[in-house]
């Protein structure tokens, strides 16, 4: 299913956190996106900071007032920001799911944890295939970078201010998708009441691993994911090597199981390396490209 939406109505599911991270600002810098735009709020807000931090506030709160002016311009122009999904038949087999007979294989945790948790794979969270039971996984992919990635493309700047935006609103419009997948089209939250600070908190049931994520660091699962998503649809392609086009996009796994939590994969040995690589049915010195070194 195809869900388009205009600007205005996934701004307030941008988490602005990641927007000042982005440009170099501390998370707490980010409070300026909850303050009234009345100069008597933003003066109260910029006093409330300590005397060493007064001009970095006000730096973020001059970006965050340009960055609005922006997403103000985008909605006017009409600029729009696509997801798509499929809810998809799974289990689990071992460190693998079978999505639909297409086998997704996954890495587990190898590194010990001081509490004596047990090791995490994602497909820990999908009903095993030896249940006789079938399970539900939810894809995903979505993009907001037609439109904003070439805008300003003269001046470095707003250039930048505009890719870092269409990156949140990819990540916007996925937020405001899932939602709708959880309370709707999968129906498994069907009571979910959240405000928008629990929201962005994920204090929601379940998870949403994205390709890159810790838990899902290998980025030749796009291909996989692109295989039975035809992320096409919405005008994302791949590269050679997995990286999204346009940028602004994202795309992953949607799990319901109550438990189902975030988690690093972590380094990695050479033995599941090669296991994994046969798994995947790539060679092991192409897999290596597709992981990150600190997972290797």
């Amino acid at each position: 299913m195809i869900l388009t939406y205009r600007i205005r109505d996934i701004v307030p599911y941008i988490n602005w956190i990641y927007f000042f991270h982005a440009w170099g600002f501390q998370s707490h810098f980010a409070g300026i996106a909850n303050i009234h735009g009345c100069d008597s709020c933003r003066a109260m807000w910029l006093a409330s900071f300590p005397e060493s931090e007064r001009s970095k506030a006000a730096e973020a709160m001059q970006l965050h007032k340009e960055a609005c002016r922006m997403l103000e311009r985008f909605d006017e122009e009409g600029y729009t920001a696509r997801s798509l999904f499929r809810l998809c038949r799974a289990n689990s087999d071992g460190d693998n799911i079978i999505i639909e007979d297409i086998l997704f294989p996954l890495l587990r945790q190898q590194t010990p944890h001081a509490d004596g948790n047990p090791y995490l794979c994602l497909s820990d969270f999908i009903r095993p295939l030896s249940s006789g039971i079938a399970d539900t996984i939810g894809l995903f992919a979505s993009t907001a970078g037609q439109d904003a990635e070439t805008h300003f493309s003269q001046d470095p700047y707003q250039h930048l201010l505009a890719q870092t935006l269409a990156d949140r609103l990819a990540e916007a419009a996925t937020e405001k998708m899932h939602e709708y997948v959880r309370k709707y089209a999968w129906g498994y939250a069907p009571d979910e009441s959240l405000n928008m600070d629990e929201l962005l908190a994920e204090k929601f049931q379940g998870i949403r691993p994205a390709v890159g994520y810790p838990s899902l660091p290998d980025q030749s699962v796009s291909f996989l994911l692109d295989k039975l998503l035809q992320m096409e649809q919405i005008g994302i392609t791949l590269t050679e090597n997995g990286a999204m086009h346009p940028h602004a996009s994202v795309c992953g796994l949607m799990l319901s199981h109550p438990e189902a939590c975030y988690f690093s994969v972590g380094t990695i040995d050479q033995e599941q390396l090669a296991d994994y690589a046969q798994r995947r049915g790539i060679p092991i010195n192409e897999m290596r490209k597709y992981l990150s070194t600190r997972h290797l």
